[in-house]
């Protein structure tokens, strides 16, 4: 039981910083999970590893910001496959948080995810580890 303060983790043999960790319940910052170069294995990991993320300061991710939105996406699709319990700060609502182009469509879905996964139904879904 109980908290871990800051956390450094391991996932596929990088370390990740996890602002704070619990049984099954692990926080971290936008930046650290997206906004350096990470891919789907370890968001498939963080999927598998925990039943609830934390992930605070999403910013709106405009044209500069394709890199750190691709990753957010391939995120989302991996906890929202495994019924990860997602809750979030972020600078705007779902819909408008990616303001580039590239990744219109798939942020589209993305959006629609991040909503589906507030309603009660996605809340009393297993978690698939």
């Amino acid at each position: 039981g109980g908290y871990e303060m800051a956390a450094t983790l391991q996932i596929n043999g990088r370390p990740f910083r996890a602002r704070r960790r619990a049984d099954g319940v692990v926080w971290f910052d936008f930046a650290e999970l997206c906004g350096k170069a990470r891919g789907s294995v370890d968001y498939i990991e963080i999927a598998r590893s925990f039943n609830t993320v934390l992930l605070s300061g999403i910013p709106v991710m405009g044209p500069d910001m394709e890199d750190p939105a691709r990753r957010f996406v391939h995120l989302v699709d991996e906890l929202y496959g495994r019924n990860v319990k997602l809750l979030v700060t972020a600078a705007a609502p779902a819909r408008q948080l990616y303001a580039g182009h590239r990744l219109e469509l798939e942020f589209q879905r993305t959006a629609s995810r991040l909503t589906e996964m507030q309603g009660h139904d996605y809340l009393a879904l297993p978690h698939l580890p």
